[in-house]
């Protein structure tokens, strides 16, 4: 229970200081240790939509929303299927 809250916060507070712009700074300050997974999703995902932003709502942040996270979830839920399908015949 309390992982999953831990991974809401960071969810929350990398995507917030996206949108502030201040997590490129941090970004720059820490280096790579910025770059954790869960929050480095969070920027990859809000990074776009706020750049796209005065595109209006739709075409802008919803349409350039998943522009590079996208590519990451298609490729990562395919390869767990197909995975999960090699798993299943062998087993």
């Amino acid at each position: 229970m309390s992982g999953t809250i831990v991974a809401i916060a960071l969810i929350f507070l990398a995507a917030l200081l996206t949108a502030l712009n201040l997590y490129n700074r941090i970004g720059k300050f820490a280096g790579a240790g910025s770059l954790v997974p869960i929050t480095g999703f969070a920027n990859a995902i809000v990074a776009p939509a706020m750049e796209h932003k005065a595109e209006g709502y739709v075409m802008g942040v919803g349409g350039k929303m998943f522009t590079i996270a996208g590519p990451v979830l298609v490729y990562g839920i395919s390869t767990s299927i197909l995975v999960g399908f090699v798993y299943f015949i062998f087993t």
